[in-house]
C-alpha cells in the first residue's frame, strides 16, 4: 500500500496542470519583459486600402500601392496582399515603441482560458462532432470489426503501418499543414498498432511526428512556407529544393526511429515507456472483454464513409479554402448518415453520439488553456517585445552562425507563438531584412523559422502536443523520454541543412 502511495505521489502533472504552470510563467513575464509593439499593416479589400494600426493602437490609412509599401520599408509584392496571400496584419519594421506596462495578474489568468475557450470554438466543434461519430462507430461493433480485419491483413508486415501512416501524414503536412485534422485519427489506428503488438506511444508518434517532420518541412504548405516567402518579400519556390530534400531524408529518419522503439517493445513489452499504463490503455481502446462482431456490410459501409470523408476533408482544405467550419460541416453530416445506416435506432444513436462527444471534453479543456498562454502574452504586450529582444542579437553576424542563430531564435519565438502563420506575418517582415545584411538569401529566414517552430512543436506545451497526448492518457514526460533523443537528431539535421542552404 505505502508503494502505491509513493507511485501516485511522484506521478507527473496531467496535461492541464502543465499548461497552468506555462500559463503562470508567461503571466510572470508580463512584469518582467518590458512591454511594446510593432506598428501592424492590413490590407481593407472593401476600401482597397491599407490600414496601419500604431502601437498606440491609433489607426492610419494609406492607398494600396507598391509605393505605400516602399515608404513603410515593407519589402513585399502588393499583389500579395490584393490577391490574398498575405490575409493577416504584418509588422512594419522599425517601429518597434516600448508602452506602458500591462502585467497580467491573478485574475487575467483565471480569465485566459475562458477567452481561449472562447477563440477555439471552430477546433472545439470539430472535436466534439467528430468524438460524436466515434462514439456511435465504437458502440456499433463497426471498429472491433474493422480492427480485426485490418490486424488479419498486415499479420506479419505490421513496421508497413508506420511507415504509410508517417510517410501520408507528413506528405499531409508539408502540402497543406496537417495537424490538427490528425486529431480524429487517434481514437481509430490506437487499436490497430495495439492489435499490431505495439504501444499506443507508436502510434502517436507516427501520426504527431509525420504532421510535425511535414509542417517542419514545408514545402508548399501555404500556412507556413507560402506565407512566410510572401511576408519575406520572395517566392516561396526559393529554397524549396532545400526543403524537398530535408523533408525527405528527415521523414526516413523519423520512421526508422519509430520503428527501433516498435520492435524493441514488441519483442518485450515491458521496455514500453508506458508499460504501467498497458491495461488502462487497452481497456479504453480495445474492449478487451467484447467478443469481435462480424464485419458486416453494414460496419463497413460505416467506416467506408467514415473513411471516405477524409479524402474529401483534405481536397476541401488543399484546393477549396476550406477550414474549420467547413470540416465540420462535412463530419456532422456523415455523422447523420452513419447513425441512419447504423440499425441502432434514433435513441441509441444520439445517446452515443453525445456519449462520444462527451468523452472528448477533456481534450477540449485542454486546447482552451493552451490558447490561453497566447491570451496572456498577447494582452501583456510581450509578444513583440521578445520579437524585438531577438532581432539586436544577429545584426552584422558572421553568416553561418547567423544561421544557427537563426534557427535557435525561432526555437524561442515558436514557443511562444506556436502558430506558423502568425509568427510567418509577425516576423518575416522584422527577421528577413537581417538577412541581407550579413550577404543571405531571405529563403535561409524562411527554412530557420520552419525548422525552429517545427523543432518546438515536437514539445511546446502551448501547441497541439498536450492535446494531442490527453486524447490517448499519455502523460507528458513519458513523450519527453521518447521524442528527446530524435528532438535532438532532427536538430542537428536541421542545422546542417540550414549551413548547406547558407554555402550555396
Amino acid at each position: 500500500m505505502n508503494t502505491q502511495k509513493e507511485k501516485k505521489k511522484r506521478s507527473f502533472p496531467t496535461a492541464y496542470t502543465v499548461l497552468f504552470i506555462v500559463l503562470i510563467f508567461a503571466a510572470v513575464l508580463t512584469y518582467v519583459v518590458p512591454a511594446g509593439s510593432y506598428a501592424k499593416l492590413a490590407f481593407d479589400g472593401d476600401n482597397n486600402m491599407f490600414t496601419v494600426t500604431l502601437p498606440d493602437e491609433s489607426t492610419q490609412e494609406y492607398p494600396a500601392t507598391q509605393e505605400t509599401l516602399d515608404q513603410l520599408g515593407v519589402k513585399v509584392d502588393v499583389t500579395k496582399f490584393t490577391d490574398g496571400s498575405i490575409y493577416k496584419a504584418v509588422a512594419i519594421p522599425g517601429t518597434y515603441e516600448t508602452l506602458e506596462s500591462k502585467p497580467q495578474g491573478p485574475m487575467e489568468i483565471l480569465k485566459a482560458p475562458i477567452k481561449g475557450l472562447n477563440d477555439t470554438t471552430d477546433i472545439i466543434m470539430f472535436v466534439l462532432i467528430l468524438g460524436g461519430i466515434i462514439g456511435v462507430l465504437n458502440n456499433s461493433g463497426a471498429f472491433d470489426a474493422g480492427f480485426a480485419s485490418l490486424s488479419r491483413a498486415t499479420k506479419g508486415r505490421e513496421y508497413l503501418l508506420i511507415v504509410i501512416v508517417t510517410f501520408l501524414i507528413s506528405l499531409g503536412g508539408t502540402t497543406f499543414g496537417l495537424a490538427e485534422e490528425t486529431i480524429a485519427l487517434y481514437p481509430i489506428l490506437v487499436p490497430v498498432f495495439m492489435i499490431a503488438g505495439y504501444d499506443a506511444i507508436v502510434c502517436i508518434a507516427a501520426l504527431y511526428m509525420g504532421s510535425s517532420i511535414g509542417t517542419m518541412f514545408s514545402t508548399v504548405n501555404p500556412f507556413s512556407s507560402v506565407i512566410a516567402s510572401n511576408a519575406a518579400g520572395i517566392s516561396f519556390t526559393n529554397g524549396l529544393m532545400f526543403r524537398g530534400a530535408g523533408l525527405l531524408i528527415a521523414t526516413i529518419i523519423t520512421i526508422a526511429y519509430i520503428i527501433r522503439y516498435a520492435e524493441k517493445i514488441k519483442k518485450d513489452p515491458s521496455a514500453s515507456f508506458i508499460f504501467d499504463q498497458k491495461a488502462e490503455i487497452e481497456t479504453k481502446f480495445l474492449h478487451a472483454n467484447k467478443e469481435v462482431p462480424e464485419f458486416t456490410i453494414r460496419r463497413k459501409a460505416m467506416l467506408t464513409i467514415f473513411t471516405l470523408a477524409f479524402g474529401v476533408m483534405i481536397w476541401g482544405v488543399s484546393s477549396q479554402d476550406w477550414w474549420f467550419m467547413e470540416m465540420t460541416t462535412l463530419f456532422l453530416g456523415v455523422g447523420i448518415i452513419i447513425c441512419m445506416i447504423s440499425g441502432m435506432g434514433e435513441k441509441k444513436a444520439v445517446d452515443h453520439f453525445v456519449a462520444g462527444a462527451a468523452d472528448l471534453v477533456g481534450v477540449i479543456l485542454t486546447i482552451g488553456v493552451a490558447r490561453a498562454v497566447n491570451i496572456v502574452m498577447d494582452d501583456g504586450l510581450i509578444s513583440d517585445s521578445i520579437l524585438h529582444g531577438a532581432t539586436t542579437i544577429v545584426a552584422g553576424m558572421n553568416p553561418g552562425i547567423f544561421s544557427i542563430l537563426m534557427l535557435l531564435i525561432f526555437c524561442v519565438l515558436g514557443f511562444f507563438i506556436p502558430s506558423s502563420s502568425g509568427l510567418a506575418v509577425l516576423s518575416m517582415p522584422i527577421m528577413a531584412p537581417l538577412a541581407d545584411t550579413v550577404g543571405l538569401p531571405r529563403d535561409i529566414i524562411v527554412s530557420a523559422y520552419q525548422y525552429g517552430q517545427g523543432l518546438m512543436a515536437f514539445i511546446t506545451p502551448t501547441g497541439l502536443i498536450l492535446v494531442t497526448l490527453s486524447m490517448v492518457d499519455v502523460t507528458y514526460d513519458k513523450w519527453l523520454k521518447f521524442i528527446m533523443p530524435l528532438m535532438g537528431i532532427i536538430a542537428g539535421f536541421a542545422a546542417i541543412m540550414l549551413l548547406v542552404q547558407a554555402l550555396f
